[in-house]
């Protein structure tokens, strides 16, 4: 399998089951991907109301060569991390994200 270096799923993890995305970890994982993914690889106790989960994100994002977005029109914590990777100029693949947002 080639190495198609590291990826980080963008995807909702606060109220989400992380089975909700589990598949396309592992499907990334399978085509080469080293995929950083929050609910398993970001630590999710923050007392400080999500300070350090946002930077260890971005730290995350940073070290990332493709960013992967999974959003269900909803959670913030998902454009925040966008806005970092657009801040970072990373590329972005959308994998889903709702059509009609209102």
């Amino acid at each position: 399998m080639e190495n198609k270096g590291k990826g980080f799923l963008i995807c909702p993890v606060r109220g989400h089951d992380p089975k909700e995305t589990q598949n396309i970890v592992s499907k990334l994982e399978s085509e080469g991907w080293k995929i950083h993914w929050p609910p398993r690889d970001t630590c999710q106790v923050d007392a400080t109301g999500g300070f350090f989960i946002c930077c260890d994100n971005a730290k995350a994002i940073k070290d990332s060569d493709m960013i992967f977005f999974v959003w269900d029109g909803k959670s913030q914590g998902c454009l925040f991390d966008l806005g970092v990777a657009f801040a970072y100029g990373k590329s972005i693949t959308i994998i889903s994200a709702p059509e009609n947002i209102e």
